[in-house]
């Protein structure tokens, strides 16, 4: 089975700027929340994640994380895998993965 790997800018390239834009759209932005949980970074599907859009705008929210570099897409053909880059983030925005990772352990609904 051939594969490519697409992977956006080498790490040393990553601006803060435009990951920062990426992370701004709450559906990329969960998207990473729910890689930087995944401590064994686990490759993913784009259809694993719950999200309540159509797959046409899924596949331009994955394209854009991987513009900036926070992901890679692995092209199988007929799939398309997902992985988060932790190390090059780790490398370039220390602390970032771990901001959003504790996304994910806050309770849907805080009430004061």
């Amino acid at each position: 089975m051939v594969k490519e790997t697409l992977s956006g800018p080498a790490a040393a390239e990553m601006e803060l700027g435009t990951v920062l834009r990426a992370l701004s759209d709450e559906h990329r932005r969960a998207v990473m929340v729910e890689l930087a949980a995944d401590e064994e970074d686990r490759e993913r599907t784009c259809n694993s994640f719950d999200l309540p859009i159509s797959k046409q705008t899924q596949t331009h929210h994955f394209r854009a994380l991987r513009e900036v570099g926070l992901i890679c897409e692995i092209d199988y053909g007929n799939r398309k895998g997902i992985r988060l880059r932790r190390s090059d983030i780790d490398v370039r925005f220390p602390g970032l993965l771990g901001i959003l990772a504790a996304e994910a352990r806050k309770p849907e609904h805080a009430h004061g």
